[in-house]
């Protein structure tokens, strides 16, 4: 009978675990169960009123709230309010910064997965992508990224007008000041397609489009500043950019040195305006060389008070006209070969009247609050996309070049070291395009998603670091001779300027994602540190009674959760249907049970010194990651409407991406600094040891092949980059030669042949071909085939070269 009911206590235990149920339900069955047990072990009359008594208090302490607030919470908050880290102001408003999105579901422990498959499907209006198909493909056909990165350091003069008279800095502006009003999708797709052509023409497009003086005006900007500002940004002829990193103050961009002092002095002739004389030495800012409008972040002070008692006044936002007096602007800086306009700024002294704060008075001391908000949303269009179309570019050159180049009388993409780098380039680019769409949704649903923003910005430039050394690696020497004819080498050199920019992605990984994530996304924490940090003593307990005790039957669901979840591998979880993925959503869930746990045991036990573990809050946020990158992939299979010739990608992302959960649940395991902790959470997250195996050669060859011919999955793959028509461009010839290298092979087979058998004699090709023509093996028509398959193979397979003084005269 023992045994009996300890089964049945587990079965309610799952019960309320699946069902996520709150402290009352495990008090309930407490209160059920002991007794119960204690009968049927049969113990002394003694002993069993003992242990009716001892329950009694325990759930009349828990179970009662006022008792409980008195007795129990106010104490823990007492103890939490010691040990709750110290956040500064800056971190505090990063925190505070954007929503909670589909993060919040992954934290849960229970995503809501027909929930993420009703967000609407990623889609341009009629105008979007009559832009994307007519101005966005008419600028890349202007675009020549040799003549720009290696001869002119810039864009063409005809380029750069092109870009103002379209409106491509305007496409956040609203029409009514004259701009494109498109939405985030629409941004996403001008950026990623310009990115597959040039890298410097997509952060000139991108830049005036994202954290910059445009964006903080339509939020922040007063009437009078956007009547004035934003139809000159809009439609060209204000260039502007933004100035917040400094030679002193990078990742840490809160502790800026540059300052304005609120003082009085003259200004366009009149005397006695209340204003600041500002000081600046800024470096890295995109556009500063060019730009007329100058976004500017400083610390204001207020030493002699003509704005009030307090004297410092935090960090400021102005927007400064660069022929002000006294602005240096000009000079360039030279990031790895790229030919953007980036620079350094400064000024001494500047002053400035108080109109030019961004939205005025009242948002003296907000800046730093006013980036953040932006941050969110910025971070989660423009690095993802320009990676994503750089990424696009690789994989459909690769797979091109990979069936066109032949070694040992076979195509190099058929030989099994290549196709594993085919593979991780097909894979990664579906679900970096993935991630950018969906993400760029959220935007559009009016979500500022931080933490999200945060993931895509670091995983979509790392996996596009990872796809262009794979490209590099398929093209052999095609990809390191510089010339007109490469195709892959600048956005080799520049891949680490993504890494870099808006978050460097060592601090975005071991800090950001997880540390951010833990405090927004957690469905309970940011309401105990909210209670700790209230005044209102009574109120402060109620509000963390609530949460602590929420967070407590939380914490238990995902622990029962996790264990059963673990051992069943997550079979029998309810998920939305379809053969092909639904094992996936069951694994999914289990994994987001596993990390709701991991992450609340992390942060009981660690404590403030979680905020210094910055390894193990790195891969809790990988953990995060990769569930939110395979929650795209699973959303834009579903949009695509689940095509089959798509399927090889899917279980190669989804796949690669469990297994790298797995991974980095193991080294959070494996490193955890208290070792019982770490043997609980093993055994309730891994019952059955680690299962998961990365995706199999197998999976790999299919993935390869989709890539190595043309094909409806090749196409939707890439379908947002830039492709020419134009067979004397190289890009349209590796395309052509690709199709003539199919259509040719049975024609190349006959000629072998025909060799083999002493037929043919000529050594060289085109010879041979002519040999075979005139000899009736082949037909005119087929011999003029052959010829044109040979030009375009010679044309995507030969370098640039160049004579010395070429090479020389362009040094100088």
């Amino acid at each position: 009978m023992v045994v009996l009911t300890l089964f049945v206590m587990l079965a309610v235990m799952m019960l309320l675990a699946f069902f996520r149920a709150s402290i009352w339900g495990w008090l309930l069955a407490l209160m059920i169960f002991v007794p119960v047990v204690a009968i049927q072990s049969r113990l002394s009359a003694d002993v069993f009123q003992i242990v009716i008594v001892v329950l009694s208090l325990w759930v009349a302490v828990l179970g009662i709230p006022l008792l409980r607030r008195v007795l129990v919470s106010s104490f823990i908050l007492r103890i939490f309010r010691r040990i709750l880290p110290q956040v500064s102001q800056t971190e505090q408003e990063a925190l505070d910064a954007g929503t909670v999105w589909w993060d919040g579901d992954l934290f849960s422990g229970n995503p809501n997965w027909h929930k993420l498959l009703a967000y609407p499907k990623p889609e341009l209006s009629a105008e979007e992508q009559s832009f994307l198909d007519n101005e966005t493909e008419a600028l890349c056909a202007m675009l020549d990224d040799w003549d720009i990165t290696h001869v002119r350091q810039d864009l063409p003069p005809q380029v750069w007008q092109f870009i103002k008279d379209k409106g491509f800095f305007g496409m956040i502006i609203p029409k009514k000041y004259g701009g494109l009003e498109f939405s985030a999708q629409a941004h996403s797709a001008v950026v990623t397609k310009v990115a597959s052509r040039s890298g410097t023409a997509a952060v000139t497009v991108m830049v005036p489009n994202s954290l910059g003086p445009a964006e903080l005006l339509l939020h922040y900007g007063t009437s009078g500043q956007k009547e004035k500002y934003l139809r000159g940004l809009a439609q060209g002829r204000e260039v502007p950019c933004f100035a917040l990193t400094g030679p002193f103050a990078g990742s840490d961009a809160g502790a800026i040195p540059d300052y304005g002092i609120v003082c009085r002095g003259e200004f366009n002739g009149q005397q006695n305006v209340l204003g600041m004389r500002v000081t600046w030495e800024k470096r890295y800012i995109t556009l500063a060389p060019v730009a007329t409008l100058l976004g500017l972040a400083f610390k204001l002070y207020d030493p002699d008070h003509l704005l009030g008692a307090e004297i410092e006044r935090g960090i400021t936002l102005a927007l400064i006209p660069t022929d002000t007096s006294g602005v240096q602007v000009g000079r360039r800086h030279f990031p790895l070969n790229s030919a953007f306009q980036n620079g350094p700024t400064s000024g001494k002294d500047v002053f400035i009247p108080m109109e030019y704060i961004i939205g005025g008075q009242e948002r003296i001391g907000q800046g730093w609050r006013m980036l953040m908000e932006c941050l969110a949303a910025g971070r989660s269009i423009s690095l993802p996309a320009s990676a994503t179309g750089g990424c696009m570019l690789a994989a459909r050159t690769s797979g091109a070049y990979g069936r066109v180049r032949k070694q040992f009388k076979l195509p190099i993409g058929k030989f099994e070291g290549v196709e594993e780098a085919l593979a991780r380039i097909g894979g990664n680019t579906y679900m970096m395009d993935a991630a950018r769409k969906l993400t760029a949704q959220a935007v559009d649903m009016g979500e500022k998603p931080s933490v999200v923003s945060a993931i895509v910005k670091y995983h979509c430039t790392e996996r596009g670091r990872a796809v262009i050394n794979d490209a590099m690696d398929v093209h052999g020497g095609k990809g390191i001779c510089m010339g007109p004819g490469n195709y892959l080498a600048r956005a080799y050199q520049q891949t680490p300027i993504t890494i870099t920019v808006e978050g460097a992605n060592i601090l975005t990984r071991s800090m950001i994602i997880f540390g951010q994530g833990a405090i927004r996304s957690h469905p309970y924490v940011l309401r105990e540190i909210q209670a700790a940090h209230d005044t209102d003593a009574r109120r402060a307990v109620r509000n963390f009674d609530a949460a602590l005790f929420g967070h407590l039957g939380f914490s238990l669901s995902n622990a029962v959760r996790a264990l059963i979840f673990g051992l069943s591998g997550g079979r029998g979880i309810p998920v939305p249907a379809g053969d092909a993925t639904r094992r996936y959503y069951q694994q999914l869930t289990r994994y987001s049970s596993a990390f709701a746990l991991a992450a609340d045991v992390a942060m009981l036990v660690l404590g403030g010194a979680l905020k210094r573990q910055e390894k193990i809050s790195a891969r809790l946020g990988d953990v995060l990651s990769q569930m939110y990158l395979c929650s795209a992939t699973l959303k834009r299979y579903e949009d695509d409407g689940r095509p089959d010739e798509d399927l090889p990608l899917l279980h190669w992302v989804m796949q690669d991406a469990l297994h790298r959960m797995q991974v980095a649940f193991d080294g959070v395991l494996q490193n955890f600094p208290n070792r019982f902790a770490a043997l609980v959470l093993r055994a309730l997250i891994f019952p059955l040891g680690d299962c998961l195996a990365p995706p199999s050669d197998k999976l790999g060859h299919q993935v390869a092949a989709l890539l190595l011919q043309p094909g409806a999955a090749r196409d939707r793959l890439t379908a947002g980059m830039y492709l020419p028509a134009n067979e004397n461009e190289v890009l349209g010839a590796l395309e052509a030669a690709l199709h003539s290298t199919l259509a040719c092979e049975p024609l190349q087979a006959r000629l072998d042949e025909a060799y083999k058998a002493g037929k043919l004699t000529a050594l060289e090709e085109l010879l041979r071909i002519s040999e075979a023509r005139d000899k009736g093996i082949i037909t005119a028509e087929q011999a003029l085939q052959l010829e044109r398959d040979y030009a375009l193979r010679y044309m995507v397979i030969m370098v640039d070269d160049f004579a010395p003084e070429q090479l020389r005269a362009n040094h100088a």
